[in-house]
């Protein structure tokens, strides 16, 4: 679709300092929602976040980083569009409000707080080595958590 304003966005959430495992998944996961033309939404920084937007652009991707910070330059090398906020964890509601559906992979307290947002506004989300909580739907693989992420979407 051309149209960037009408294409699914997948907010892909998770650990600042995640292990390999984590970071695997997260790029894989980034490559598979950019395969299917959808673009990945994300906090903007390293970790999770930054496999998985690198995922994202070596697939031809696009890929939004909302800040928590007040400087676009802050975001990975990755980003297509920085979105610098200065509101610090309070982004973490514009990660996920600016998404048709939510991917969380690893992740501490940031990660829970968008988990939390995701289910308040109404948002499917998908866990993939994540917090084991009510309204998380469980995932085996990258390629589980994008299908079910997808799932009654239009990409």
């Amino acid at each position: 679709m051309n149209d960037i304003r009408k294409r699914t966005r997948i907010a892909v959430i998770g650990g600042s300092r995640p292990g390999r495992q984590a970071l695997e998944a997260a790029f894989e996961v980034g490559r598979l929602i950019a395969r299917a033309g959808a673009i990945v939404v994300c906090g903007g920084l390293g970790g999770v976040m930054e496999a998985a937007s690198r995922g994202a652009r070596e697939e031809g991707g696009f890929v939004v980083g909302i800040l928590p910070g007040g400087s676009p330059s802050d975001a990975n090398p990755w980003v297509d569009l920085p979105v610098a906020t200065g509101l610090g964890y309070t982004r973490n509601s514009l990660v996920v409000m600016n998404a048709d559906a939510v991917i969380s992979v690893d992740g501490e307290w940031g990660t829970l707080s968008e988990i939390a947002y995701g289910k308040i506004h109404g948002k499917k989300v998908v866990g993939l080595g994540t917090w084991d909580v009510k309204g998380v739907e469980p995932a085996a693989t990258p390629e589980d958590a994008v299908r079910m992420a997808l799932e009654d979407l239009s990409v």
